[in-house]
């Protein structure tokens, strides 16, 4: 995961200080009003967001072969000669076909995703996805007619908009948790809309709902404790220390985190103990058995009185300044594996119409390489996206590509920089509405989404 630093972490403070500061009860209770769900929809559904950290290079994800259809200007040739060294062989490309007639390769490190889009149809691309804060044009960029997200090319900036939806000024709650705030009344019991098993991550915070915190491969709750009546009797006694209200309000506050992590750590170790275990094996990697526990988590749903559920995961490692051949493909394969046996594990469980798995990243990079021999790439804008499930429109790829030329239509300086054509908030929206969102409360999830008016969602579930 992307650790920022010392400036960074000074910065993100100050700002939160500052936020809250500024925040009045009014408009707090006013947004907790906007979000309560009024209506819930039935049956079971899950969104799964795989975050790779550090920005992936979306140019060697997802690489043109023939786009006759869509756009002349871009053949794995002209990719080719930009990319220079960096420029993935055609005949190691996995071939996708698009309902227009182009041809696409995927990186060849997704050989098990390729392979779901191309005999299950179950996974779709979306290209050019990115912040933003209205539809921008190069001509709009270049002489900053319109709003522009702040603080472009950052990595811990651009992580936060990514997960909060917002791409300028502060937001303290995730698009994730304000989607969770939104359908919180739709499950029967008090366990978490929302799981991360990637750490307190921003995506999962509501602002009346906070995530479920699960370690994936580690033991849930407080260790130490056994059922001997000492034991027990310890157990109690810190129970009625975290409820005991000693007026201090950020003493409070943290007892009630610590109590709830404890309640729902029970709660979940009972669930789990009582559920079938799973056959599907999970690759021995950090993103598979984050999503090992995300199954085993749904698996137990029943068990947890919930129908409707979001979850976070992450991987880290697609800062490729140098060493991208190498560092690339290897989180791609990682991704790729984890991805297929996730989807495995949703056929076990008879939920795959039921689960959307779907991809995000700090922000693409450059077309043209960095310079230097190590072969690498700059911090650049819009990327492009995999989404996965039975429910998903797949063999398919969605959104407008970017004309791949230096200094094209696209780009928003002279390397590459794609300018997104699809915001982070009609991506998010469109997952919303699969999800069942009250269409009333999208503009309260997705705060920017009104700017994209009469532009159609993308269309891909």
């Amino acid at each position: 995961m992307q650790i920022p630093s010392r400036r960074q972490f000074l910065a993100l403070s100050a700002r939160t200080l500052s936020a809250i500061g500024a925040a009045s009860v009014a408009g707090r209770l006013s947004q907790v009003n906007a979000l309560a769900a009024t209506t819930c929809p039935t049956g079971y559904k899950a969104l799964v967001c795989v975050f790779l950290f550090g920005g992936n290079d979306c140019n060697n994800t997802v690489v043109p072969i023939s786009t006759p259809a869509s756009n002349a200007n871009n053949s794995y040739a002209k990719y080719a000669a930009v990319r220079g060294g960096l420029a993935l062989p055609q005949a190691s490309l996995n071939s996708i076909n698009t309902s227009k007639g182009d041809e696409y390769g995927l990186h060849p490190g997704l050989v098990e995703l390729a392979n779901l889009y191309n005999t299950k149809k179950n996974v779709a691309v979306l290209t050019n996805v990115g912040s933003l804060v209205t539809p921008l044009t190069q001509s709009d960029y270049l002489k900053q007619t319109k709003a522009i997200p702040l603080n472009l090319f950052s990595h811990l900036d651009q992580q936060t908009e990514l997960q909060t939806s917002v791409a300028q000024g502060f937001a303290a709650t995730g698009w994730g948790g304000r989607l969770a705030d939104a359908m919180q009344g739709c499950n029967a019991t008090g366990f978490p809309t929302i799981v991360s098993v990637g750490g307190n991550a921003l995506f999962a915070t509501g602002s009346q709902t906070n995530p479920a915190t699960v370690t994936a491969g580690q033991v849930l709750g407080l260790q130490g404790y056994s059922t001997s009546a000492a034991s027990q009797a310890r157990l109690t006694a810190l129970q009625n220390l975290l409820s005991f209200d000693n007026g201090l309000t950020l003493v409070q506050a943290s007892n009630a985190i610590a109590s709830n992590g404890v309640n729902q750590a029970t709660a979940l170790n009972k669930a789990l103990a009582g559920g079938t275990p799973l056959t599907t094996v999970f690759p021995n990697t950090s993103l598979g058995q984050q999503l090992a526990q995300i199954a085993k988590i749904i698996n137990v749903r029943a068990s947890l009185g919930v129908n409707r559920q979001i979850f976070f995961a992450y991987l880290g490692g697609f800062d490729t300044h140098d060493l991208e051949l190498n560092d690339q493909g290897t989180g791609l394969a990682a991704v790729s594996q984890a991805l297929n046996a996730f989807y495995n594990s949703t056929v076990e469980m008879s939920v795959s119409q039921d689960v959307v798995t779907f991809t995000e990243s700090d922000f693409g990079r450059t077309l043209q390489p960095s310079g230097g021999s190590t072969l690498g790439t700059d911090h650049a804008w819009g990327s492009h996206h995999l989404i996965m499930g039975d429910s998903v429109k797949g063999g398919d790829v969605y959104g407008t590509f970017p004309t791949q030329v230096l200094q094209g239509p696209d780009d928003a300086n002279n390397r590459g920089v794609w300018i997104p054509t699809t915001s982070i908030d009609q991506y998010g929206a469109t997952l919303a509405n699969w999800f069942g969102v009250d269409p009333g409360k999208l503009g309260t999830v997705f705060p920017n989404l009104v700017n994209f008016a009469g532009l159609p969602l993308p269309a891909f579930l």
